[in-house]
């Protein structure tokens, strides 16, 4: 469940892609969405979709329901690195 880097990040990082998380802030590159940025509020391992903050499908009934996304039509722009492990994972790529 990959999504590329920013330039940014893959400048900084020395990588081209790192799976998407939770509260990570992607950029949508592909489809009606393109250009919106928000954060990613979950991630279904199940049917490999995302859903990203204002990423939304209107219903008849006008109501708003979060629309899924594919991980790899999205742009990494901010990692969320509260978790240890994903710190020392881009450590470890670094060098």
């Amino acid at each position: 469940m990959g999504a590329h880097l920013s330039p940014e990040l893959r400048e900084k990082y020395g990588r081209r892609s790192l799976p998407v998380r939770k509260g990570d802030t992607v950029r949508v590159m592909r489809g009606k969405d393109r250009g919106h940025t928000g954060v990613v509020r979950s991630v279904d391992l199940k049917r490999c979709k995302i859903t990203v903050d204002g990423v939304v499908s209107t219903k008849a009934d006008l109501s708003e329901v979060p629309r899924p996304l594919e991980p790899s039509n999205v742009m990494l722009i901010k990692l969320d690195l509260s978790d240890k492990e994903r710190v020392a994972i881009l450590e470890r790529s670094k060098a």
